[in-house]
């Protein structure tokens, strides 16, 4: 990797217009509309006064595989989404125009052996009023770029839940069965990568099959709390972070477990047939 390249890369504004249309695909991808009684999720599927679900930012705005480019050195083909993270601070419009602003906050070098974390920022602005909507961050762990030095400010990680909650029943328990198409419909948003439905290249992965995007986990999972916890009003989830532990497989059952605190839920989910905890560290900021 080269350190200097990654700290100092330009990214171009991104503009993104979407439609009412966008923001019900997405809304379906991660589960939404399953019910055709369920009036109040209609909200996310219907444009009949429709709202974007939070996490959709995670779509939004996506640069192009910058991560790739022969100058940044970066091993990409051992590269891990470690965390995400998102803070709301103006709902999501149903539909419009928005900026998109990239940067790279740090580099965590964690030895020759270990690797690295790459911490990388996407601010999400209305392209009209220049408001800001949202902060999406992420941790992508860098296994094969140890050894080159850091750099920046290391955002703090996602928080882990107390070992004493966690020994105590969850006050949220929900589960979705996943669809064996959820990875086709999820991809619909821009992601693109072979990895989630070529078994050719699942296979040169080292996975049996493909796997499910990391993000169509991640948005069930927010989904599910906004549906559960918040009456399906999507402004009152104010923030969203995990850490991905485990793939999930397209058809598999993810069941969401949820602790309330002050201020929100901490919650982790996890495939019961395999008993894999999928998402760990999860913490939903809740009004």
């Amino acid at each position: 990797m080269n350190l200097e390249a990654v700290r100092d890369y330009q990214f171009p504004v991104l503009q993104c217009r979407y439609t009412a249309k966008d923001t019900c695909l997405y809304a379906l991808s991660v589960g939404a509309g399953e019910s055709p009684l369920d009036a109040k999720a209609l909200r996310f599927v219907y444009e009949k006064q429709l709202q974007a679900l939070p996490t959709m930012a995670s779509v939004l705005g996506t640069p192009e595989p910058w991560i790739r480019n022969a100058e940044i050195g970066i091993n990409y083909r051992k590269l891990l989404h470690g965390e995400q993270s998102l803070s709301i601070h103006r709902a999501l419009p149903a539909e419009g125009l928005v900026e998109a602003h990239h940067r790279v906050l740090a580099v965590e070098d964690r030895g020759d052996q270990i690797g690295a974390v790459l911490h990388f920022e996407r601010q999400i602005f209305d392209a009209e009023s220049g408001v800001l909507l949202c902060t999406v961050t992420a941790a992508l762990v860098l296994r094969g770029d140890g050894g080159c030095g850091s750099f920046g400010a290391m955002p703090p990680s996602a928080r882990a839940a107390p070992s004493n909650l966690l020994s105590t029943p969850p006050d949220f328990v929900d589960a979705v069965q996943t669809s064996e198409r959820a990875a086709l419909l999820y991809r619909l948003n821009g992601d693109l990568n072979p990895l989630h439905v070529d078994p050719e290249a699942a296979q040169t992965a080292g996975f049996d099959r493909p796997i499910l995007h990391g993000l169509c986990t991640y948005g069930m999972a927010g989904y599910r709390i906004v549906r559960g916890l918040c009456d399906h009003d999507a402004s009152r989830l104010r923030s969203l972070q995990v850490r991905f532990k485990s793939p999930v497989y397209a058809g598999e059952t993810l069941q969401i477990e949820g602790w309330r605190v002050s201020g929100g839920l901490h919650f982790q989910a996890t495939v019961p047939a395999r008993q894999k905890v999928v998402l760990s560290h999860g913490f939903a900021g809740l009004e």
